[in-house]
């Protein structure tokens, strides 16, 4: 198990830092389409398009850009992570009740203030959502990274199944399943937690 601890260290470090910039990114367009009503058919078809991509194909063309390693890994993560993001972020800002909104503005905020200090709070729970969902995909998708040269998970269970080693390909499969399981676990309790305050 002290073998695996490098291996499952790496898996998560590559899936945090694609998820910290798909969250950067999604919730940055999801507001951008919630804004520029005739933007959102052009972002969320560009996130629903990577979507469709296998994701072997879609790393081989990221490779040509970033080369071998986890870099390339990180940037299939990331754009894989962002129709979840985008969408939710798109759709709980637009299901904030219109007399919220109102209340806000006669407040005199300006739409900056309503944004962040109204409409991102109340639409969090499902951009949450939106994030447990690109956590848990890409913990899986990540274990191909190994066929690009990157690190974590993928490497013990391509290597047992070049040496048809069993073991050695559980040994990388079943952290994997567990992590999945425990962060859409824990954060599936806050998202509870978020939406009942």
């Amino acid at each position: 198990m002290s073998n695996l601890v490098p291996y499952i260290l790496e898996h998560l470090l590559i899936v945090l830092i694609a998820t910290g910039i798909s969250v950067a990114i999604g919730v940055v367009l999801g507001i951008i389409s919630y804004w520029v009503r005739f933007a959102a058919q052009i972002i969320l078809w560009f996130s629903e398009m990577v979507q469709t991509i296998p994701a072997l194909a879609l790393l081989a063309i990221l490779m040509v850009i970033f080369g071998l390693g986890n870099a390339t890994i990180i940037a299939g993560l990331a754009l894989y992570a962002l129709l979840p993001i985008v969408r939710n972020t798109y759709t709980g800002l637009t299901s904030v009740p219109a007399p919220i909104k109102e209340a806000a503005r006669g407040m005199g905020m300006s739409k900056l203030q309503r944004l962040f200090l109204v409409e991102l709070p109340l639409a969090f729970p499902l951009i949450f959502s939106g994030i447990k969902i690109s956590v848990v995909n890409s913990l899986s998708i990540a274990v191909m990274g190994v066929l690009i040269g990157a690190g974590g998970l993928g490497f013990p269970i391509y290597r047992g199944i070049q040496t048809q080693n069993f073991r050695l390909i559980m040994s990388g499969a079943i952290p994997v399943v567990i992590m999945a399981v425990l962060f859409d676990y824990l954060m599936s309790l806050i998202q509870k937690r978020l939406t009942r305050h």
